[in-house]
């Protein structure tokens, strides 16, 4: 008589024998030239991210649509009303120039992927979900990533996310860096149109290193006042950001689509304010975090990417 157990040890030895496989990531693959969305290369962290607010996480492991080898969409991993990132070309660029690349299993990172961007663009096409963001709400942004050395489009500003108004005064928030990969990050009102001044603060940062993984965050206050944004770059203690500046909320202000890589939807001129880099995750929330809540989302980046102080 054959045992329960000796009937499992069949099937899974025909399987053995036959190349059958049930696993996600070989459900999942096509031929060459065809599109495909990369399988989870990671099991989901044990601890979650802090979901309250939480309206936008890209995460290099999950949600990146790949064809003919190079990005053409980066899905949301968040149920909310911006659902993708679409890679997007302008006639002045070089057939492919427009889309990112999937970097796979990076070692620095313990295995996780990166979405590369070389002056490139993924764009949302949502006109006004994170208007709300610099009119009052505030919020948090984490970005794990690394920076290469920058093509100087605009002096000194390469940037590896916006939501800048394409025209007027421009106003919305974004993050990027200087020629020399300097950080910074900051937000604009729309009541002046300087590039930095009092309403239009830059946050500098310190020069980041080439081809080295951070985790970096700014966080700016809720209300209609004055309020502060704070930029941090692999913080150990929560309350001392390398920078901050004050920040003069306008409730008027009328922000646009999002863009990462770039520091808006440049029609004009795509890749000419991007950066030159790696996002392997960038998690944003509406609102700013507390103390324990960022502490916890630190801790847990630093521990899935591998990121010892």
């Amino acid at each position: 008589m054959i045992s329960k157990y000796q009937v499992v040890l069949s099937v899974v030895f025909i399987m053995a024998l036959t190349g059958t496989c049930t696993c996600v990531s070989c459900a999942g693959s096509t031929g060459a030239g065809t599109a495909r969305v990369r399988a989870e290369s990671h099991p989901k962290e044990k601890s979650e991210v802090v979901r309250k607010g939480l309206i936008l996480d890209l995460d290099a492991d999950r949600g990146v649509k790949v064809v003919n080898g190079r990005v053409a969409s980066w899905k949301n991993q968040v149920d909310w009303k911006v659902k993708t990132f679409v890679a997007t070309r302008d006639a002045k660029h070089k057939n492919g120039t427009g889309h990112p690349a999937l970097k796979e299993k990076v070692a620095a990172i313990g295995g996780h992927n990166t979405v590369v961007f070389k002056r490139q663009e993924l764009i949302n096409s949502d006109e006004d979900a994170f208007d709300h963001l610099i009119t009052g709400s505030g919020y948090t942004w984490f970005a794990v990533m690394s920076v290469y050395s920058q093509v100087s489009g605009l002096k000194d500003v390469n940037s590896f996310f916006g939501n800048l108004r394409n025209g007027g005064k421009y106003e919305g928030f974004w993050a990027g860096l200087k020629d020399d990969n300097t950080l910074w990050t900051g937000s604009r009102n729309g009541i002046t149109f300087g590039r930095w001044d009092e309403n239009n603060p830059q946050v500098p940062g310190p020069k980041l290193e080439e081809n080295r993984y951070y985790v970096i965050a700014g966080r700016m206050g809720a209300g209609t006042g004055k309020v502060t944004i704070k930029l941090f770059v692999n913080p150990e203690q929560v309350g001392k950001p390398v920078a901050s500046k004050t920040f003069p909320v306008n409730p008027k202000a009328n922000s646009s689509k999002m863009a990462i890589g770039q520091e808006r939807d440049a029609t004009n001129h795509p890749g000419h304010e991007s950066f030159d880099g790696e996002l392997a995750r960038l998690l944003m929330w509406d609102r700013p975090l507390s103390s324990q809540e960022f502490k916890k989302t630190l801790s847990l980046l630093k521990k899935t990417y591998v990121l010892l102080p």
